[in-house]
């Protein structure tokens, strides 16, 4: 039993991984398209982390897609050295 347990745990932490890098990529994906160059999306990526709290503070819920653009627009306003 305990063996089932773990090779599931394992099999659900995969997935999760999987689709944390999924994620990531479609972020990457996103700012692509809003004008950063391939160069800056390392540091795009954290400013895009760094944004959210900016823009959200200690609010707590969903991130649709929404969200995501309100974000990426304040990225705009306060990290243009970022975008093309």
């Amino acid at each position: 039993m305990k063996k089932m347990f773990k090779s599931k745990l394992e099999e659900a932490e995969f997935e999760i991984e999987e689709l944390a890098m999924q994620l990531a990529d479609m972020l990457g994906v996103a700012l692509h398209y809003a004008g950063v160059p391939e160069e800056k999306m390392p540091q795009a990526i954290d400013a895009y982390l760094e944004a959210m709290d900016e823009v959200f503070e200690d609010e707590e819920g969903e991130m649709g897609y929404e969200e995501i653009i309100k974000v990426i627009e304040h990225m705009k306003k306060t990290r243009p050295d970022l975008f093309r």
